[in-house]
């Protein structure tokens, strides 16, 4: 089973993520299968980044979005647009 979830970069205190597609069973760090976008919730502006074309991809394959991942889609309006 695919996951869409974040994976972790940057040094501490400064992290920055990466929105993925991975394996459920795959380390958190893990190789992941495509990444889909960037998260840096430091920025004041273009805090979430995505490729929504690919998302929805995933989505129609069966990915499931961890719960962090969907609320921030559904926050920046873009899970309507996935979903529908």
């Amino acid at each position: 089973m695919v996951r869409i979830r974040f994976q972790r970069e940057g040094k501490p205190g400064q992290a920055h993520y990466r929105l993925v597609a991975v394996d459920r069973a795959a380390k958190r760090d893990g190789r992941p299968v495509e990444t889909l976008g960037f998260y840096n919730p430091r920025l004041e502006k273009d805090k979430l980044n995505i490729n929504e074309p690919r998302v929805k991809y995933w989505h129609s394959q069966g990915a499931v979005p961890s719960e962090t991942v969907k609320n921030l889609l559904v926050e920046s309006g873009a899970w309507k647009r996935i979903t529908t």
